[in-house]
């Protein structure tokens, strides 16, 4: 069972660069970090990975990879991550594997609720917020039913959707242990200082609840 650990950071076209956002995730010590390329071609998404398994390589941050578990196992990640659409769960690992960490995405109590039975390592929820990382984006989760989603499952579980440094207080609040962003980091020019204060406002609303 994996401990909770507080910020599970995805990186998707960063302004700063998926370099120098990895090299920040170490140095913070940011235990989960996923890599989301979406539309292009997947030498370049196996080529990142790779620069990126290279960074994590050896320290507690586990690099995850997106929808493509033929990538994790080809770049020697720590896992990959599944969404709805993806391949089956039990597919997947029949068919890598040396993948070690299994996720998946559940977007209403439904999806958590069987999510149960395919014994993912962890599970997203959301959208807890109106996301544009998405094209076709899921219907949005909200603080209520977060809540109870996270109550519910057994199962480790990362808010996610539309989460920033102003509304993590409340998605604590809301019972999460884990949160996950993408904007928050990605669109910050020093992606170590985004990390930081995510960090902190965590701690200090984890602390108070």
């Amino acid at each position: 069972m994996i401990e909770p650990f507080g910020l599970y950071l995805i990186l998707t076209d960063p302004v700063a660069g998926y370099e120098c956002c990895a090299e920040a995730a170490v140095e913070a010590g940011v235990r989960f970090l996923q890599l989301r390329m979406k539309g292009v071609p997947r030498s370049d998404v196996l080529a990142m990975a790779r620069r990126l398994r290279a960074i994590t390589r050896g320290t507690a941050t586990r690099l995850i990879i997106n929808d493509d578990p033929s990538v994790a196992a080809e770049a020697g990640a720590d896992g990959a991550h599944l969404g709805q659409e993806d391949m089956p769960l039990a597919e997947a690992r029949a068919r890598w594997p040396q993948v070690p960490l299994w996720g998946l995405s559940t977007h209403n109590e439904e999806q958590a609720r069987a999510a149960v039975a395919l014994a993912p390592d962890y599970i997203g929820v959301g959208p807890v917020y109106p996301t544009p990382t998405k094209a076709k984006p899921d219907p949005t989760v909200g603080l209520e039913r977060l809540r109870k989603i996270l109550a519910e499952t057994p199962l480790p579980a990362v808010a996610i959707g539309g989460i920033d440094a102003e509304r993590l207080p409340e998605v604590a609040r809301a019972g999460a242990e884990n949160f996950a962003v993408v904007r928050a980091v990605c669109q910050a020019a020093d992606p170590l200082s985004a990390i930081r204060r995510l960090q902190a406002i965590w701690e200090e609303a984890r602390a108070g609840r």
